[in-house]
């Protein structure tokens, strides 16, 4: 049978090809995008093995040559489909990345300028040359520095220093490094030996006129099996390099391709690899297996050894450096600044939607070798960003920590982006909760106490700010949850309550958000946050405030009891969800993991003094202001806020009893309890496998997922010392043997809050002494008589409150 074999047209090609020189090399030394083109009369329509491309695998890598090849060796196959998954835990691979390490360089002064271009003044390449030859041969940070710059000043993109440093100059270490790491890991756990496998191997592309058009390279090729793999440690396959493909396997077919990745393969990708088995298959007269995919988690760890003096050190989480700027650079003292993926990956997103899109274009574009992390700079939603894991608080330690983060769905349209602000954030509040005693987490939306609106050193931070902001949000969002014409829950509430000259009342409550039990796991020196749960509680209280034309009722005990089962049965579930889920709420859960954290880290102080002793119960909050672009606001912003709410009205809805329109609403928040439970460790192994390791290793790559998740763990800690310090404990630590979980909180709480008669003000004042907790464990969720912010019956949203319990004492374990 003759079969005409043509090119899908969505793999068509344009007329001139990426030379092979320009694709290897999409960055060149200095730093410069120098893509080469063919001139060629058409697309490729032939290709065939470049002669003497590709060297033996074993020895490319560094290992003694084999005399044979392994029976064993090469991928397995998956027999029932095209992906082969291999279930094993996460395994790491190591890659160089020396010049991180001068992550702490400024722009170059204009001396610096001077010094840069002087060894070949007039030759830009020559002088970088020049200074290549004095870095090697002294090994000074001094000279290596004056190379950068060089190579900065020979730079005609016209980038600004940071952008250059991390956007070329890193991205072409990784390029150069890391898929090198990769195959050198995949050559030694699948035995890639011998003399049947070669790597970097070539295939030349011809036009119709037999003029070369172009390349594929292939990371290794089986001579014996005629199969040509690509490895991937982002598994992330490229259109172009998918069509070149296409070519292949027209003018060989007697050869398959398969693709490994170090990372889930997405949707997409599984896609184009079965796309390809299908326009292979077709080409091949339906002959199966031709082309094949093999997902195998890995870990890149990126080997940088920090130099004091040219390394970047944050402040974030750093409680030796908890003053001055936002930064602490190549000048901080030995015990100040944290470094990791974290920290990196954070730093390198952009700061608006645009930057972001710019960066993550601007990084495909250049990434020929498939070492981006996963979706590239955009690919973390820093919208998730929480504090995880916190350990390693030995005096003159600092702190190691661990963020999570989900995955962006979409990087490549919508990337991620404000990482930097979001790290801020979560430092900060952990600050905060450390600084200020427990009783000044309160805030206070009360129509009759407009002068008792929150603390004003909490008033001072982020962390005040957000929990005031999300208790007018709250309101807003009850408003909207008892709204008849959008929930059956609050019709269900509408048509069971009692009523009064035939309107159903509203019963006069406080509603609060407030902690649920946090489920944490304490092992060898650290905290694992595991699940930290919010709850909205209500509970009735008369009031004095309502607004013009409010509907009042007269209730009895049981009417009151009624009600309130009737709202928490019925409207309560729907604003309990969204304070948990909304992105509205996103900062309310960062703040609050912090907060957790902030407990923890105030109990292991409380044994034995850490680095944070001196700032625990200062009531010293300024160096963690109100940040840009909030900086500007006040309290009394949102009190004004809220007070037009409740005059004027958010929700209206019009209920069908008595042809009468009218509105409600509520709020609140309270975060000066942190009940949490310590799992048993059964638990935590069943329900968190892996999740010590990947903890572990988020402190080493800046692409450790927890298993085949999309979520993301990245992790930091001290900068002294080494890119590999580890201060948190051996990754499979044997761990201390903790009581079994009895249902209760557990752990002694911090400072208790004063008693609730005596509501805290906006003033400084010493409050008097509190009583202290019987059962002598943090307050569990909930409270027997809460001081939480109240809500009313109004004409209009009367979204309203009263000040936020403080200290209460923990409910019995029979009613949490």
């Amino acid at each position: 049978m003759n079969l005409t074999l043509r090119i899908p047209s969505r793999w068509r090609f344009a007329a001139r090809f990426t030379a092979a020189v320009g694709l290897a090399a999409a960055v060149t030394v200095t730093g410069l995008p120098a893509i080469e083109t063919a001139q060629a009369a058409g697309p490729p329509v032939t290709a065939k093995l470049k002669p003497g491309s590709g060297k033996r695998c074993d020895t490319r890598n560094g290992l003694p040559p084999a005399a044979r090849t392994p029976a064993n060796s090469g991928f397995p196959d998956n027999l029932t489909g095209t992906i082969y998954k291999d279930n094993a835990l996460p395994k790491n691979f190591e890659f160089d990345l020396p010049g991180q390490a001068y992550d702490g360089l400024r722009a170059p002064t204009a001396a610096e300028k001077t010094k840069a271009l002087s060894q070949v003044p007039g030759d830009l390449d020559k002088n970088v040359d020049a200074w290549k030859k004095i870095a090697n041969a002294s090994g000074k940070p001094a000279d290596r520095a004056m190379e950068i710059y060089a190579r900065y000043l020979a730079n005609k993109e016209s980038l600004s220093f940071k952008d250059w440093f991390d956007k070329r100059y890193i991205r072409n270490q990784i390029n150069n490094h890391k898929g090198s790491g990769f195959e050198r890991q995949l050559v030694t756990d699948y035995k890639l030996i011998g003399p049947d496998w070669l790597c970097e191997v070539t295939v030349e592309l011809f036009d119709a006129n037999g003029e070369k058009v172009g390349e594929r390279r292939y990371d290794a090729y089986n001579k014996r099996t005629k199969e040509f793999n690509e490895f991937k440690s982002n598994s992330k396959l490229t259109a172009k390099q998918l069509a070149k493909d296409r070519v292949v396997a027209r003018s060989m077919p007697d050869h398959t391709f398969r693709f490994t990745g170090a990372k889930k393969f997405t949707t997409g990708q599984v896609n184009h690899i079965n796309a390809l088995e299908r326009d292979v298959r077709e080409m091949r007269n339906g002959k199966t297996g031709q082309v094949r995919g093999n997902q195998r988690f890995y870990n890149p760890v990126p080997k940088t050894t920090p130099i004091r003096g040219y390394s970047d050190h944050q402040r974030w989480f750093a409680p030796a450096c908890q003053t001055g700027g936002t930064q602490v650079m190549a000048a901080g003292a030995n015990t100040c600044g944290t470094r990791g993926p974290a920290n990196q990956r954070a730093l390198s997103s952009g700061k608006t939607l645009e930057e972001a899109k710019r960066f993550q274009a601007d990084a495909r574009r250049l990434d020929t070798r498939g070492t981006l992390p996963r979706g590239g700079p955009g690919g973390v939603d820093f919208t998730t960003l929480e504090l995880r894991y916190v350990g390693g608080l030995e005096k003159g330690k600092g702190m190691t920590y661990s963020m999570r983060a989900d995955q962006m769905p979409d990087p490549d349209n919508t990337p991620g982006f404000g990482g930097a602000a979001k790290m801020q954030l979560a430092s900060d509040s952990l600050f905060t909760w450390l600084a200020l005693t427990p009783e000044k987490f309160w805030v206070n939306l009360n129509p009759d106490q407009p002068d008792k609106i929150m603390d004003n050193k909490f008033a001072s931070t982020d962390a005040g700010r957000i929990l005031l902001d999300a208790d007018l949000d709250m309101k807003h969002d009850f408003a909207a949850a008892i709204n008849p014409e959008k929930f059956a829950g609050a019709k269900r509430f509408w048509d069971t309550q009692p009523r009064e000259d035939g309107i159903p009342c509203f019963p006069d409550v406080r509603l609060w958000i407030e902690p649920e039990v946090a489920k944490v796991r304490e092992e060898n020196g650290g905290i694992y946050i595991l699940d930290t749960p919010l709850k909205v509680s209500t509970e009735w209280m008369d009031m004095d405030w309502s607004a013009p034309g409010a509907h009042q009722c007269t209730w009895t005990d049981a009417e009151k009891r009624f009600s309130e089962t009737n709202l928490r049965q019925n409207v309560m579930p729907e604003v309990v969800k969204r304070v948990n889920n909304d992105p509205k709420y996103a900062d309310l859960r960062r703040v609050y993991t912090s907060r957790v954290a902030a407990e923890y880290i105030r109990q292991q102080d409380a044994k034995k003094p850490t680095d944070f002793h001196d700032i625990i119960n200062s009531n010293d909050v300024k160096a963690w202001p109100l940040r840009a672009p909030n900086d500007k606001w006040t309290k009394q912003g949102t009190y004004d806020r809220y007070m037009k709410s409740a005059r004027e009205g958010v929700e209206w809805f019009k209920l069908e009893y008595d042809g009468k329109t009218f509105n409600q609403g509520v709020g609140g928040v309270d975060f000066s309890k942190q009940p949490k439970r310590n799992i048993t460790r059964t638990q935590f192994r069943v329900q968190n496998r892996d999740l010590d390791n990947t903890t572990t290793n988020s402190r080493k790559s800046d692409d450790a997922s927890y298993r085949d998740t999309d979520t993301l763990y990245l992790g930091a800690g001290p900068g002294g010392g080494g890119s590999d310090e580890d201060p948190g404990g051996d990754p499979t630590p044997t761990p201390t043997p903790t009581p079994s979980d009895t249902g209760k909180p557990n752990d002694p709480p911090s400072t208790p809050a004063p008693d609730p008669s005596t509501p805290g003000g906006g003033d400084d004042k010493p409050t008097p002494p509190a009583t202290k907790d019987p059962d002598g464990h943090l307050a569990g969720t909930g409270s027997d008589t809460p001081v939480g912010l109240i809500a009313g019956i109004a004409a209009a949203l009367a979204a309203v409150g009263s000040t936020l319990t403080w200290w209460m004492r923990r409910r019995k374990a029979a009613h949490e």
